[in-house]
């Protein structure tokens, strides 16, 4: 099939917990290639442990909104809403960057928290996403210095404010 079809076809669905598997794989495989050139090799072994942690997992599954965007039967992307007005994950598989899946996924997301009624939209950003905010609208709390399985690394608290 033509590659250049498939872009038109993606299918935004709410996330099962058959998905998970792909999820993890996508998590994984997206912060090797594209978070690479803002974090060093420890941080982003550190960082991708996090898919050891099964029960984190299922709860996202369980207790967060989750949003999968599927194209020829593959995940390319997925976003979830906890709480109702925090996105605590978002990332497209390397191969579908730069395609609007991000923005797919997170126009879907923000719609969500309106329709919650929510007056803002928070997320704990890493220097990669931190552009991918800014342009939709998000600006930086604060700076800040996490400990991933004692490897420190940096993101930001960002906010949005949903009331015009």
């Amino acid at each position: 099939m033509n590659s250049n079809t498939s872009d038109n076809h993606i299918i935004l669905r709410k996330g099962i917990y058959d998905d998970l598997p792909e999820m993890l794989q996508l998590f994984t495989a997206t912060i090797d290639e594209v978070c690479k050139k803002d974090y060093d090799l420890q941080q982003l072994e550190a960082w991708k442990s996090g898919s050891e942690n099964r029960e984190r997992w299922v709860k996202v599954i369980k207790e967060q909104y989750v949003l999968v965007a599927v194209t020829e039967n593959k995940i390319a992307g997925f976003c979830t809403l906890d709480q109702g007005n925090y996105i605590d994950l978002l990332f497209v598989h390397k191969d579908f960057q730069h395609k609007g899946i991000a923005t797919m996924l997170y126009h879907h997301i923000e719609k969500k928290a309106l329709l919650n009624n929510e007056k803002e939209l928070t997320a704990d950003v890493s220097k990669t996403a931190r552009p991918f905010f800014e342009k939709r609208g998000f600006h930086v709390v604060q700076e800040q210095t996490v400990h991933v399985k004692g490897i420190a690394m940096t993101n930001y608290k960002m906010v949005k404010n949903l009331i015009s």
